[in-house]
């Protein structure tokens, strides 16, 4: 699900978005219902629930609303059952629109770039995952924090990283890291995922590497829930 009004993972699967009908701003507003807004992808077994700008509009309808924050959770839910993994892309800041992904999930993933902003950026994000926990969603989990656009060759990002690892602990930090990669960008402007772009390319052998990591943590995680049960 494509969840910022950049829209960046719809182009990024060749989605043209004047071709769209309904988007996430239609499901989140209560327009339509989340499964009449997918769509199929010419990848297998991968299908996407797109974005346009307009989902900045969003933020005021929603503001509107009793119980703004939970909207996109009640659209998501009648779907779990139809897959394996629904991966919410959502934008990066901490309005209404993010807490609404925040509660909708089960579990997050928190890219970061080496950079000192960034670092300022996920202890307000930390902040907000954890008022999202008590009040909306009790299960809520970081599954962890992945490095992106590393640059090997700068010392600044080295001391961020493990400054990063000192303060939540390596276990919630990916051992993958997606390296700063021009084949990454050349496939953005073609609108292919890297994997079918370039799969030799270091870009994409850093997110395989990052899928089987993060599919080993899901079934991890899947025991520990049945586990409760």
């Amino acid at each position: 699900m494509d969840f910022d009004p950049q829209g960046n993972t719809t182009t990024g699967f060749g989605i043209k978005k004047k071709t769209l009908d309904v988007t996430s701003y239609d499901v989140v507003t209560g327009r339509c219902r989340a499964q009449d807004a997918i769509i199929a992808t010419r990848y297998k077994n991968n299908s996407i629930l797109p974005s346009v700008n307009k989902l900045c509009d969003a933020e005021a309808a929603l503001n509107a609303m009793p119980q703004k924050n939970l909207q996109l959770r009640k659209q998501i839910l009648p779907l779990r059952e139809k897959y394996d993994v629904i991966i919410i892309d959502s934008l990066p800041s901490l309005g209404v629109l993010a807490v609404n992904a925040l509660v909708a999930c089960d579990t997050i993933i928190v890219p970061m770039v080496c950079e000192h902003f960034a670092r300022e950026g996920l202890a307000q994000l930390m902040y907000t995952v954890k008022n999202a926990k008590q009040k909306y969603n009790h299960t809520l989990s970081i599954m962890g924090i992945v490095f992106t656009m590393v640059d090997k060759r700068l010392l600044s990002g080295s001391e961020i990283k493990s400054d990063i690892k000192d303060t939540f602990g390596k276990k919630l930090v990916f051992k993958t890291e997606i390296p700063r990669n021009v084949r990454i960008s050349e496939a953005q402007s073609h609108g292919e995922p890297i994997v079918y772009y370039d799969k030799r390319s270091a870009g994409a052998d850093a997110y395989t590497k990052l899928s089987k990591e993060i599919i080993t943590k899901i079934r991890e995680m899947e025991k520990i829930n049945g586990a409760k049960k």
